[in-house]
């Protein structure tokens, strides 16, 4: 074993290799599973096991064997803990994924499968990625968002300063979003006058938005970068890094952003959520005043 430190559950296997070890050549130290984390930490290795298991079943008929050894894994938990509730999770034999449910009537648009590939993010709901700015890396920031802007329901965004020809960017999908019922708070700040009262006034003009701003020229500690996009169905994602809303760290700036989802690291969401909502109620940020921000932007 590697010397160093590690929080890694005991298998037979880690056993097997600390057995091997000296005990007077080596220190090893080992602590109980905590109760409250003990789900958390077995259902990790689980999910690692059962993962390295399906990997191995290949061939022509892959994706049902793999269906068919998680079925009798979701069976035996149903037949041990006596709960028939375990068959809501029962995977259906054709291995399908829901993409979208949309209402047809009144719907907005004809085509409602170019629809959904049109605002569906190129990085998907459930799988967090890093955005490292630059015209070579594949991934553009500002495309992303306007896809995460027009699939949303509710948007909170947390920036220091906003420019206009950055948020100018964003505009149509900001405008679609909020027009169609779409819940829209921003938390910003005069940040050295660094932010535009051109694009501030865009925001405020925009409907169902609220605008939050911190005056205190004096003591400017808000520096973070960060956007969640809440969705009804549960499939929030968040971008946490060092885009402000300019025009360079939307689009070839050598900008570093993380996209997180619920389905990965939803206590990372939770927490953006309680502390967004910690600053929304706080003293340090006030609602736009027009006449305020003119003489201070």
């Amino acid at each position: 074993m590697n010397q160093g430190i590690y929080e890694e559950l005991v298998t037979q296997l880690v056993s097997n290799k600390i057995n091997e070890l000296n005990k007077d050549t080596y220190y090893v130290n080992k602590s109980k599973i905590d109760k409250e984390e003990a789900s958390i930490i077995i259902s990790r290795h689980l999910s690692r096991t059962i993962k390295g298991a399906l990997e191995v079943l290949k061939g022509e008929h892959q994706i049902e064997h793999q269906i068919e050894v998680a079925n009798k894994i979701i069976q035996f938990l149903k037949v041990e803990l006596r709960n028939n509730e375990f068959d809501r999770d029962l995977i259906e034999s054709e291995g399908e994924i829901l993409k979208a449910v949309f209402t047809k009537i009144d719907a907005h648009f004809t085509d409602l499968d170019l629809h959904l590939k049109e605002i569906t993010p190129y990085t998907r709901l459930t799988h967090s990625e890093l955005f490292t700015g630059g015209s070579n890396t594949g991934l553009s920031l500002e495309s992303e968002l306007k896809k995460e802007i027009l699939s949303s329901n509710r948007i909170d965004l947390l920036v220091s300063f906003i420019k206009f020809k950055g948020i100018i960017i964003l505009e149509r999908e900001l405008k679609e979003f909020t027009q169609r019922g779409g819940q829209l708070r921003i938390i910003t700040t005069t940040y050295m006058g660094a932010s535009d009262y051109k694009a501030i006034q865009l925001l405020s003009k925009l409907e169902n938005t609220e605008v939050k701003i911190s005056y205190n020229t004096g003591n400017e500690r808000l520096h973070a970068k960060a956007y969640l996009f809440y969705r009804n169905t549960g499939f929030h994602t968040g971008y946490i890094g060092s885009s402000n809303f300019s025009r360079s760290a939307l689009t070839d700036g050598l900008e570093w952003n993380v996209k997180i989802t619920t389905q990965e690291v939803g206590h990372i969401i939770d927490k953006f959520q309680k502390t967004f909502d910690s600053y929304w109620q706080s003293d340090d940020f006030e609602i736009l005043t027009t006449t305020f921000i003119k003489k201070n932007l």
